[in-house]
């Protein structure tokens, strides 16, 4: 009887193990297979449309075939790094405060909150409040006020940057065991020198993976670039001038009623996921070597 009862138990076992089985899988396809699916529908719709005018070429005028979205790119190149100039020091800074200075204090918690709820914010309202503060007042001694620039437009996507990898940086240095700490404090380092030559090393590809994960995130980011960068149909390095941008422009066409328009906003949707799909996959490299490696 004991034998056939542990039997019956062995088999539910089995059966309830391989029925969660087969549900995370169908869970994962799920979730996967729509990806998939947009991937492949870009890669449909616009893989025909690139060529090297793509690339090289600015946009044609209306009722005009041909042309490309060079300058749009150009201008993203732009206003990602300069996101990245705003949003990457900072949100470091403000992870090394949370993780290393204000454990415990009112102004670490507020600071936490904040970010959080920045987190959750939508990019429009970004967008709106960047607008406020940088576009519409015009401040005489300050002349990229008053008027839509790329400036503006790479202050939202770094203010957008900075809760992501401030929330990330804490929590990798937080990983870092105490012990490596105190070993670098008992050999007489300053504590400043500490964090940034031992814990703040040891937690680089944690780090770079927030860095990474919040640059993906900006990188097809219209809606505040509509109340800040504007656009342009032409070349511009100007930060101090409304500046086209991959998103802006697709956006654009997108919403055009020409089929020449329509081809490249598949073509530049195809490039920007591409982009942000390469980002991604720096992220796994970075994270297969091991997340805290130099602290095992």
């Amino acid at each position: 009887m004991n034998e056939e009862k542990f039997k019956f138990r062995s088999r539910m076992r089995a059966l309830t193990d391989s029925s969660v089985t087969a549900l995370s899988i169908l869970a994962t396809v799920l979730v996967v297979a729509p990806l998939v699916a947009i991937f492949v529908y870009l890669v449909y719709k616009g893989a025909s449309s690139l060529n090297l005018d793509f690339f090289t070429q600015i946009p044609k005028p209306v009722g005009e075939a041909g042309g490309g979205m060079a300058n749009a790119i150009w201008g993203s190149a732009l206003l990602l790094a300069l996101a990245s100039i705003i949003g990457v020091p900072v949100g470091i800074g403000g992870g090394i405060f949370l993780a290393e200075y204000g454990r415990g204090t009112k102004l670490a918690n507020a600071v936490r909150f904040t970010a959080d709820v920045l987190n959750g914010v939508p990019s429009i309202v970004m967008g709106v409040a960047v607008y406020a503060l940088i576009v519409k007042p015009h401040i005489p001694f300050l002349p990229f006020t008053g008027h839509f620039s790329g400036f503006s437009g790479g202050v939202a996507l770094g203010i957008m940057m900075i809760p992501t990898v401030c929330r990330t940086t804490e929590e990798m240095l937080l990983m870092v065991p105490h012990a490596v700490r105190e070993a670098a404090l008992g050999l007489g380092v300053p504590n400043w020198r500490s964090v940034l030559s031992i814990t703040v090393k040891t937690a680089s590809p944690g780090i770079i993976t927030g860095c990474m994960l919040a640059f993906a995130r900006v990188a097809g980011e219209t809606a505040p670039l509509i109340f800040t960068a504007l656009g342009n149909s032409f070349w511009s390095s100007n930060l101090n001038q409304p500046i086209a941008a991959l998103p802006l422009q697709i956006y654009v066409y997108a919403l055009s009623p020409y089929d020449d328009w329509h081809r490249l906003a598949w073509a530049g949707a195809l490039v920007l996921i591409v982009l942000i799909v390469l980002a991604v996959s720096l992220v796994r490299y970075v994270t297969s070597r091991g997340v805290l490696k130099g602290a095992s």
